[in-house]
């Protein structure tokens, strides 16, 4: 068998598809960035590998910092009890001092075991011949993180196998508040799915109800003051860099500025769009037609390429400024969010 060359949302689902089929290696080596990945592939395979009743006395479980290779090679070389096969599987193998030593298990590789390797936050030297082994003998998967683009397909995707349909919208946001982080954002979806049902509203979950159910206010949240910007409603605005200025400020503050900055930055590339349309500024920017139409379009008529400009140096400002940096210790009291918004809309 082979490593993975294809992006990690379709190594990992191929790979499911396998497990899911009972069709087995004698090894997995999960290794990577991702842990979301390795997680959920290490639960389908005790899953298929041994019903609930086995696995009492055929599913053992190392962690890397508490054992050694030859304690995880003798107990996989064992033979099940009264089951047709034996699971061994070792956590956080990252932590086990001399991973290497596990390549002497591929000189004799029982039938009756798979043994299950879970190497998080880093993948295994490709080079090493502990690798070539598990390449040769079984499966070794890269579980690399997904690029911030692939985030919202990824939502969309895990909510439809959980019998939600969401917005093109909500998929953006869920994306922006959750992050890169899948084994959080899958959480928080599962959350999602047990206290929803589609057809509460239409067949789609709207970006309100991806708000209520994180636990963020409908009306003052980074997207609202992003699209009371883009409107130069200058009273929204004000309103919410207010309430964020009264209500934790710091941890706002480095929700928005970031979030700023990104969208300033995007809305200066959407002027250099060879066509001017919704698909094409879409196109060049990487979003889908109704961000360009909702938000991009409509600032590229109230703020000038200059304007723009100007906006991201002070964004840059703002954020040294929260950080203490040109301007002496940083004042926990001073309001940087409000003169910045009043910057923006002036």
């Amino acid at each position: 068998m082979s490593a993975v060359s294809k992006r990690p949302t379709q190594e990992f689902e191929s790979l499911l598809r396998e497990i899911r089929a009972h069709r087995f290696a004698p090894v997995y080596a999960l290794a990577g960035e991702e842990a979301f990945f390795i997680d959920r592939l290490a639960e389908a395979l005790i899953e298929e590998l041994l019903p609930a009743e086995e696995r009492d006395f055929n599913l053992v479980q190392f962690y890397g910092a508490e054992t050694t290779p030859e304690a995880v090679m003798a107990e996989a070389r064992g033979f099940p009890f009264g089951a047709e096969r034996k699971v061994v599987c070792l956590r956080e193998a990252q932590q086990l001092k001399g991973l290497a030593q596990l390549e002497l298990y591929f000189k004799s590789i029982p039938q009756t075991t798979v043994l299950i390797i879970c190497h998080k936050y880093g993948a295994i030297d490709r080079r090493t011949k502990l690798a070539a082994l598990v390449q040769k003998h079984g499966v070794l998967f890269d579980a690399k993180p997904l690029y911030v683009n692939e985030i919202p397909a990824f939502a969309t995707h895990y909510a439809a196998k959980l019998g939600l349909k969401l917005s093109s919208e909500a998929a953006q946001i869920v994306a922006e508040l959750l992050g890169a982080d899948l084994s959080k954002l899958t959480t928080e979806l599962d959350k999602l799915a047990v206290n929803f049902s589609t057809a509460q509203n239409g067949g789609e979950i709207s970006r309100n109800v991806v708000f209520d159910s994180i636990g963020m206010s409908r009306e003052f949240n980074g997207f609202e003051l992003q699209d009371a910007l883009v409107k130069k409603d200058a009273r929204q605005a004000m309103r919410i860099a207010a309430y964020f200025y009264k209500n934790d400020r710091e941890k706002n503050l480095i929700k928005i500025l970031p979030l700023l900055f990104k969208f300033f930055s995007q809305l200066m590339l959407a002027y250099y769009a060879p066509e001017k349309t919704v698909s094409g500024i879409a196109a060049w920017l990487g979003v889908k037609d109704w961000q360009a139409e909702r938000t991009f379009i409509p600032a590229m008529r109230n703020y000038t390429g200059v304007k723009v400009m100007q906006i991201i140096a002070e964004i840059r400002a703002a954020d040294a400024r929260s950080k203490g940096v040109g301007v002496g210790p940083a004042s926990r009291n001073e309001d940087i969010l409000t003169p910045l918004v009043w910057f923006i809309l002036n």
